[in-house]
């Protein structure tokens, strides 16, 4: 499996973000044919260290080529181009793909 995870750091207008985010972006990319799982943690409570974000976003795929073909994809591109809007609210957004291995 491959997991795609955005860190959002706390928006400047939470209200305009979370209504975007959750009426826009997220049925955007829930169309993704390859995605199979889409889940957001809020409230984090830091175990070491700073607060790592106000809320994160963890999109699961099959295998690395199953996200490269979504991300790839005129939806895909879409997608991307949606969460550029986002920054309108949420300035600081880091995200990072790995693969993912169950023990």
């Amino acid at each position: 499996m491959v997991r795609f995870l955005v860190m959002y750091q706390t928006p400047t207008d939470v209200e305009s973000f979370e209504n975007h985010y959750f009426e826009v972006h997220v049925p955007l990319a829930k169309q993704l044919p390859g995605l199979r799982r889409y889940t957001v943690s809020r409230g984090p409570s830091p175990v070491r260290g700073p607060d790592p974000c106000y809320m994160m976003a963890e999109l699961d795929w099959d295998d690395m080529d199953s996200l490269r073909q979504d991300f790839a994809s005129p939806l895909g591109q879409d997608a991307a181009r949606d969460l550029d809007k986002l920054t309108a609210w949420c300035p600081t957004i880091h995200s990072t793909i790995f693969e993912v291995e169950e023990l």
